[in-house]
């Protein structure tokens, strides 16, 4: 067996495995079952395999398991019959020994598991939504955090994830909006290759490393009406420059795994589109990794888009199109047979799918280091470096929106009371978002504990809390102990917002108390997160009226939105003395909102998706073409806070705006410089973005496009100058074949504070003739 020999090639050890297998083995190797239900545990923490999945296994019928470690509510596994860390590693490893040594040639199983913002498994470090990493603007500590997932996932057996998510946000009523970075193509593909080179490290077999899966491909963050696998409606020019764009970067960072998009494009579902699988991603950039679908998605040909009659159709053409494996496998493994009898496949379309999921097995190493350290998961999963990376990302990302007064931050030194009130102050799973895993309540620090931790002895004296109402709902029976502690306060930290979180067994509270109360009768007030879209962008219940309630009471009013997608509220635009938005900023987020609060940290998030006034302006993103109108009746266009805002403790002014040479050709290089000045009293971070306009175009361009940003840390008074190098792929645009161009004329330079807030310049691009 000359595949078990680590000293070939992987070409030539893929050849002679895939030689020798049967099309039972080859469509085994295709499937990815539900990983949690292939075992059960024991009261000893050890587990016990699945009859049919062993079955299953000897007659080769299984090459990858998804979620294997999951912990959820869809999974139903919980803190009381879940793995820890290190029982998880034990399990991983016994479910692939059987696998190797029962079945006939010994094949590995790749574990495939959810890593959005932290490995989806009990005791997993809960790192901040991705909406908050892009608001960090952090290219280098993304990748610092994607190398800290990686090595707690591969630690417990864990060698491919279902991330980075690298969908360009175009109507944020999208329930999964907190999934992704935001609304801009640049800063996302900026994002997805650090994203992949921290995830798969050095080399796939690696300590540490992951297949990367680049998802959704493409257009799922465009769906119509910002509802979940809507079709995408754009022409191919916008598909390329913008929804493509991070994909592509992902693709040249080297990532090897693609996850299709449920959604349609132009009447073709991803899932069978063989010119984005085929043509694109394939012969045009080169992908040499596999191809996995959602879960689902084969389903949905069939039955939602209805472009085949069955599954045994819908199963062809998804192979046809470049599909190599399916999560869930259920189609794959059921029609797939029928399908090789009828004519609809060849087997010569197993070999290529299979070839492709054999070579990401070798070079995971899988073959030669099947199996983990089960002490090495328990000492990396959760462990305080991580935590504290945690933490430093909620710092980094949580943005000041509004700071009347200089109401933040508050005195650590002052012997006033803090009211700490909302239905988003001490709710754990309220902070985490989707894609979380039940999690121990001391591993998690809201804001809350945040506050008290900050303030030491004296909380106990100084701070005051009541949830006030849910939500959802609405019941006001919390309003009368939430005003209570508002009327002793001199401040009110109010934590209002949404919620991701689905049902943990958690019960419900008492809204006079705050206390826990175990109910049969679960409430849930998910009203974000995959599948959860809405109509508007407003507080749900009766939040809204708890903040103007508390506002009648004169005390100084300091809002913290803790929440997935971006809230419109004018009325609290106009009366809160202070605003910072925390997205959903895991689990040391309310230790980082504390050290923002009281000056600790000088906030630095800037925002990565546009807030707009009211949500018949959307779509409302910072980057859309000129042509696109001016106002409307009742108000004008503008978003109520712009891409790339953030407030900080301190001011900055960018002065000397220069570009040299000032005329280049269309292959040129030229150098931007700015000086950027902290003219304030204290330290901080600005977030220096620079964006180009093509002035006159002979294609419509939009109005302004990132193409660089860089945080940078000064001293009161101090200046730096910052410089971005402009390169041939900053100007240019696609033609009528799709091809890259840049054309003559004139481009402006422009850097600021946000993108509504920048000094500009010309650069001229000469003609080539």
């Amino acid at each position: 067996m000359r595949y078990k020999d680590a000293s070939l090639t992987v070409s030539e050890r893929v050849s002679d495995l895939l030689a020798r297998m049967t099309v039972e083995e080859k469509i085994g190797q295709m499937t990815q079952p539900f990983g949690w239900k292939t075992y059960h545990k024991k009261a000893d923490g050890t587990i016990e395999l699945d009859a049919d999945f062993q079955e299953q296994v000897k007659k080769g019928g299984i090459g990858s398991l998804y979620g294997t470690l999951r912990a959820d509510p869809w999974t139903e596994v919980t803190l009381e019959n879940g793995l820890s860390p290190e029982q998880g590693a034990r399990a991983v490893n016994e479910i692939q020994r059987f696998a190797m040594e029962q079945s006939r040639l010994g094949i590995p199983i790749l574990f495939g598991e959810e890593c959005s913002h932290g490995h989806m498994a009990i005791g997993a470090t809960v790192f901040p939504v991705p909406l908050l990493i892009g608001s960090a603007w952090n290219v280098e500590l993304y990748r610092e955090m994607c190398r800290a997932v990686a090595l707690e996932t591969r630690s417990q057996g864990g060698a491919a994830t279902y991330s980075p998510v690298l969908d360009v946000v175009r109507d944020p009523r999208w329930g999964r909006t907190e999934e992704c970075f935001g609304e801009d193509p640049f800063m996302i593909g900026e994002l997805a290759a650090a994203a992949v080179q921290g995830l798969q490290g050095e080399r796939l077999d690696g300590e540490g490393s992951l297949i990367a899966t680049l998802k959704h491909f493409v257009g799922y963050g465009a769906s119509e009406g910002g509802r979940n696998a809507g079709p995408a409606h754009m022409g191919k020019r916008e598909l390329h420059e913008v929804d493509l764009l991070p994909f592509r970067k992902g693709v040249e960072a080297g990532a090897k795994s693609i996850m299709p998009a449920y959604n349609e494009i132009d009447g073709v579902p991803c899932t069978s589109n063989a010119e984005l699988l085929q043509q694109v991603l394939r012969e045009e950039w080169g992908f040499d990794g596999f191809v996995i679908t959602d879960c689902g998605a084969i389903n949905m040909l069939a039955w939602g888009h209805d472009v085949a009659e069955n599954g045994e159709e819908a199963s062809a053409i998804s192979l046809k199109a470049g599909i190599d494996m399916e999560m869930s496998g259920a189609m794959f493994a059921g029609h797939l047979h029928s399908a090789l009898r009828s004519g609809l496949v060849e087997e010569a379309d197993l070999d290529v799918a299979v070839g492709r999921i054999l070579k990401a097995k070798f070079e995971l190493g899988l073959f030669d280091r099947a199996y983990v350290d089960p002490a090495a998961a328990a000492r990396v999963i959760g462990c305080p470096e991580h935590a504290e990376l945690a933490r430093e990302v909620a710092r980094q990302g949580i943005i000041l929106l509004k700071n009347e007064g200089a109401a933040l931050p508050l005195s650590k030194a002052a012997s006033g009371k803090i009211a700490v009130i909302g239905p988003n102050a001490d709710h754990i799973y309220n902070q985490l978002g989707d894609y979380t895993s039940p999690q121990p309540r001391e591993q998690i620090v809201t804001l809350l504990d945040g506050i008290k931790a900050a303030l030491g002895e004296e909380a106990q004296d100084r701070v005051l809390y009541a949830p006030g109402c849910r939500i959802q709902g609405d019941s006001k029976e919390g309003f009368a102990s939430a005003l209570a502690c508002a009327e002793q306060a001199d401040v009110v930290v109010l934590a209002l917002g949404g919620s991701s979180a689905r049902d943990f067994g958690e019960g419900t509270i008492d809204l006079r108390t705050g206390a826990s109360v175990v109910s049969d009768l679960a409430w849930s007030d998910m009203e974000c997160g995959e599948g959860i879209d809405r109509t508007g962008l407003h507080l749900m219940g009766v939040q809204l009226t708890l903040a103007q309630e508390i506002h009648k009471l004169g005390k100084k009013l300091v809002v913290v939105y803790i929440n997935g997608r971006p809230i419109v509220e004018p009325w609290i635009d106009e009366h809160a003395d202070a605003i910072l938005e925390a997205w959903y900023p895991g689990q040391e987020g309310g230790a980082a909102l504390a050290d923002i609060l009281f000056g600790d940290v000088n906030p630095s998030g800037r925002l990565t998706i546009s807030v707009p006034k009211h949500v018949g302006q959307l779509p409302v993103y910072y980057n859309g073409k000129r042509s696109r109108g001016k106002r409307y009746l009742e108000m004008d266009a503008k978003p109520r806070y712009p891409f790339g805002f953030g407030l900080s403790y301190t001011t900055f002014e960018y002065s000397e705006l220069t570009v040299f040479p000032e005329v280049v050709s269309p292959d040129g290089k030229a150098v931007v410089n700015v000086n950027v000045s902290n003219t304030g009293n204290v330290a901080g971070t600005e977030v220096v973005q620079f964006y180009i306009s093509d002035k006159v175009s002979s294609i419509t361009r939009p109005g302004k496009e990132l193409k660089g940003f860089e945080r940078v840390d000064l001293k009161p008074g101090e200046t730096k100058t910052v410089s971005f190098i402009v390169k041939k792929e900053h100007l240019q645009m696609l033609d009528a074949n799709l091809k890259p161009f840049v054309e003559a004329g004139e481009f402006l330079m422009m850097i600021g504070r946000n993108a509504e807030d920048v000094i500009s310049t010309s650069l001229h691009v000469r003609s080539e003739v």
